[in-house]
């Protein structure tokens, strides 16, 4: 089958009337779509991208009352359609390869694309076992310290309040002085 093109002007407005404002340009890129369907006869339409950006030109409350555009049939049935004047791009889907379980076990075993994350990832784990073995020493210090900063605690404490009471008593006796003077 060869491929069919046609041009049409499709009516929008009395299909977008009767959806609520929030939803116009919406409805009237459905009704494109059955309009279409309808007279293309294939249930695959695709809409381009400067058909779809006149459409929502205005928004979504106040789309177009009437669009004409260029519509072109393939050998698969695929319908696109397109704003008048402007050319019909088919789409381009880049097939990535899936890679199954086996693919990806190869490249781990491999080192296709693990070689340059492996050695950073040993590296880490080497300095977190190094900080592991250095953690209990530091651990033992602390409680060492905390025993001595327990028994020594009360004593500053006492130091403190005694220390406290003379700087107070110290500034009561300079003022009078001061005012003697």
């Amino acid at each position: 089958m060869a491929k069919t093109e046609r041009t049409y002007t499709i009516p929008l407005r009395k299909e977008w009337l009767k959806a609520p404002r929030y939803r116009r340009a919406k409805k009237a890129a459905t009704a494109i779509k059955e309009f279409l369907i309808k007279h293309m006869k294939s249930e695959d339409v695709r809409l381009g991208k400067h058909l779809n950006e006149e459409l929502w030109k205005h928004g979504i409350k106040n789309p177009p009352g009437k669009i004409k555009v260029n519509v072109q049939k393939d050998e698969k049935e695929v319908v696109r359609a397109e704003i008048f004047g402007k050319e019909i791009v088919a789409e381009k889907k880049q097939e990535e390869e899936k890679k199954g379980i086996a693919d990806k076990m190869k490249e781990t075993i491999t080192g296709k694309k693990e070689d340059k994350k492996a050695p950073v990832k040993k590296k880490k784990k080497e300095e977190k076992t190094e900080e592991k073995k250095e953690e209990p020493a530091k651990e033992e210090k602390k409680e060492e310290g905390a025993k001595e900063k327990t028994k020594a605690e009360p004593e500053k404490k006492e130091e403190t309040k005694e220390a406290k009471a003379e700087t107070k008593k110290e500034p009561a006796e300079e003022k009078p002085a001061e005012k003697k003077e």
